[in-house]
């Protein structure tokens, strides 16, 4: 590829080739504090290229690749080079990875112990752990858990925090503007702007935590609360997973300790205030 960049993520590292320099350009700004792979050597690549020779000046549309690919995935316009960047990761992580059971999720942690927050997209788990992070918390990520079947434990992966439409606002309004990516429009899920985690994620982020509650927040309904038993965790959590039935018994084995020895509370909220009440009280009450 004509532009390259390398960047390790916690225990994984990518190398992200590219037919045009932009979306590299993005890139090494937002991931300038982070470190490169271990001896250069990363464990997915990702390919963005155009689909005809042409389509790199005449309307440059960008076609994800990689070590793994979904032939049938439409082109990002060049304007959201970065989007496609972070998706074909998101793609090489879901399609690729065998080391850890992957859960979509955001997690943040304290004290060495963490706390993960999944559900369906719209459900507000970017937008409360980029204001955690903010309050202290850190954050370990934002689109992917990765759950240690040997250990039980969860390891980071600070990717950048993919803020959507509302929650821009509400994350811009607490944060510096160099903590922000560019504002990408149009995209397929609306208005993207990429949160950049802080130092102290960064250089920490070799560092994993024991995994002390599980929370399923859904936005937008009165605030309210309850617990939620193992077995509807392991059911949620399986379909949370990208990899969970190609570990085999290393993921149900996993998977099976977690909602077993992790307490698990669903909460409703109507605003982020609210939300991040709930969240604090439900971690002082596990």
């Amino acid at each position: 590829m004509n532009h390259q960049f390398s960047v390790a993520i916690g225990p994984v590292g990518f190398r992200i080739g590219s037919d045009w320099r932009a979306p590299i350009a993005q890139l090494e700004t937002l991931y300038r504090a982070y470190p490169k792979p271990t001896d250069g050597v990363p464990d997915f690549t990702v390919r963005l290229f155009a689909a005809r020779p042409w389509r790199r000046v005449l309307r440059p549309s960008v076609m994800i690749g990689g070590d793994f690919v979904l032939p049938e995935a439409a082109p990002l316009p060049l304007a959201q080079g970065l989007l496609a960047a972070e998706m074909g990761m998101n793609l090489q992580m879901a399609l690729g990875q065998r080391r850890y059971l992957l859960l979509h999720a955001s997690v943040v942690e304290r004290d060495g112990e963490a706390l993960m927050m999944t559900g369906v997209s719209g459900a507000g788990k970017s937008t409360l752990a980029a204001l955690l992070s903010l309050r202290g918390w850190r954050l370990m990520g934002d689109e992917f858990a990765l759950l240690d079947p040997e250990t039980g434990q969860l390891h980071a992966f600070p990717r950048l925090v993919s803020l959507k439409n509302t929650s821009i606002a509400t994350v811009a309004a607490e944060a510096p503007a160099d903590r922000f990516g560019p504002l990408l429009e149009g995209t397929p899920k609306g208005t993207i702007r990429h949160f950049v985690p802080d130092a102290h994620a960064i250089a920490t982020m070799i560092q994993p935590a024991r995994p002390a509650l599980i929370l399923f927040p859904s936005f937008g309904f009165e605030p309210a609360a309850r617990d939620v038993a193992p077995s509807e965790v392991f059911v949620r959590l399986t379909q949370a997973s990208t990899n969970y039935v190609a570990l085999g018994e290393r993921g149900f084995d996993a998977l099976t300790k977690l909602v077993t020895s992790v307490p698990a509370r669903a909460i409703d909220y109507p605003d982020t205030a609210s939300a991040i009440a709930q969240v604090e009280a439900a971690w002082a009450a596990r």
